[in-house]
């Protein structure tokens, strides 16, 4: 999941130019924002669920398949994150005919 913060970051960074406008910087702003809680957010119920599956899985070994299962769906929270960002980031080029400085 830290690899989606990168690729952002990345095409955030590719995308600043000199006289940016307050409306681009706030919305990569909020790509930035987006892809960071929903990778806080996923990280977050992937540990919980792999603690509770570890230890299920150690007393009822049928569970595996349900485990990985909910973390797929776990791992998914970041996944969107990241294309919520990359929406985010196409946006901020659109622009056109906003002061560039106030």
């Amino acid at each position: 999941m830290g690899i989606y913060g990168l690729v952002v970051s990345v095409l955030i960074s590719g995308d600043i130019k000199s006289p940016m406008t307050l409306y681009a910087g706030f919305v990569q702003l909020g790509a930035g924002l987006s892809v960071g809680l929903a990778g806080l957010a996923a990280g977050f119920a992937i540990g919980i669920v792999g603690d509770a599956g570890v230890r299920g899985t150690a007393q009822q070994p049928r569970l595996y398949i349900g485990m990985i299962l909910i973390l797929i769906f776990a791992e998914v929270l970041g996944l969107y994150g990241l294309i919520v960002a990359l929406i985010l980031n196409t946006r901020s080029q659109d622009a056109i005919g906003v002061r560039t400085r106030y």
